[in-house]
């Protein structure tokens, strides 16, 4: 049976950070790096256990989207793993169900960059392609960044949005999106 169970990243022990990071870091075949592992931190946790078995994580943390004249409250969602031989049987859904939850209680807007693998996924989930370009609020100034303009996507929650406009992400090292 796997328990879903959500926390703060300040509620998990060092433990438990380092066995969802060497999960990531499995998952994803060692393309998990230091800044995306970062990312994931300061926010929700949703992890999958099977027993006392780490074999799913995602996380939601906050950043500012500018879109339409306005900053947004945005709850973005990283890390996003299961374990391979336990993928396809739902439990990447269970934990998306959980930071879904948290992103339409605390957050204006979801976004999140997806491979192209799992954009399916987040497409039969409700979540928005955005088809207008991306940027990102540098410490230059506003810089396109036209290489992600395909992977992001949106989940509406109280922002009203156009999809075909311009979007700009907060800055932070690594990948911007």
């Amino acid at each position: 049976m796997v328990d879903i169970r959500t926390a703060h990243t300040a509620e998990l022990d060092a433990a438990t950070l380092g066995t969802a990071r060497k999960l990531l870091h499995e998952v994803f075949e060692g393309d998990f790096g230091d800044h995306d592992w970062e990312h994931a931190l300061g926010g929700v946790h949703a992890l999958a256990w099977e027993n006392a078995e780490l074999i799913g994580h995602a996380s939601v943390v906050q950043r500012r989207l500018l879109h339409g004249g306005r900053a947004l409250r945005a709850g973005y969602v990283e890390a996003v793993a299961v374990r391979a031989d336990r993928q396809g049987s739902g439990y990447g859904a269970a934990l998306m169900d959980a930071l879904e939850r948290v992103v339409r209680n605390a957050y204006e807007v979801g976004a999140l960059a997806s491979s192209e693998s799992a954009m399916g996924f987040y497409a039969a989930r409700g979540w928005l392609p955005w088809r207008g370009p991306s940027s990102v609020l540098a410490p230059g100034g506003v810089e396109r960044t036209e290489e992600d303009d395909d992977c992001i996507f949106v989940l509406p929650v109280a922002a009203s949005l156009d999809t075909s406009g311009e979007i700009i992400c907060d800055w932070r090292d690594g990948d911007v999106w």
